[in-house]
């Protein structure tokens, strides 16, 4: 069984369009705020992994479906757990909820590279924090 990482956010008037609804690129940054806090949950923040392992965390691609609409001052709660792992990349499924209600579902491909572009290993010391959030999917 796998661990999740739990992000709860508040919606404000600047996340909504004229009618009051989240507008739908919002829900990016909702997701990449969650994985930040999920990163410093285990220790870690991007400025860290930049400074000590020279490597990034970038985002490669992003399947997103949206369910319902959240709106102003709406209470969501963004979980976040890792679907599968590759040598270099990892698949984090985010799922951000109102109460009972699935308002969004995504599957993020995140890729470590180092300064130059270049995908690299996941450092040994962020794969083993990261070990019990992941499903039991690994490839290799």
């Amino acid at each position: 069984m796998h661990e999740n990482f739990f992000h709860k956010l508040k919606v404000y008037y600047e996340d909504t369009d004229s009618g009051g609804v989240v507008y739908y690129a919002n829900y990016l940054k909702f997701l990449e705020r969650a994985r930040t806090e999920a990163l410093f949950s285990i220790g870690y923040s991007n400025k860290k992994i930049k400074d000590d392992f020279e490597s990034l965390i970038i985002v490669k691609a992003c399947n997103i479906e949206y369910k319902k609409s959240s709106h102003l001052e709406d209470e969501l709660t963004v979980r976040s757990f890792v679907k599968s792992i590759t040598k270099t990349s990892f698949f984090m499924n985010q799922i951000i909820t109102k109460g009972d209600d699935v308002i969004v579902e995504a599957q993020v491909h995140l890729v470590f590279i180092n300064i130059d572009g270049k995908p690299i290993r996941i450092p040994d010391a962020i794969y083993l924090k990261f070990k019990p959030y992941f499903c039991d999917t690994i490839k290799t």
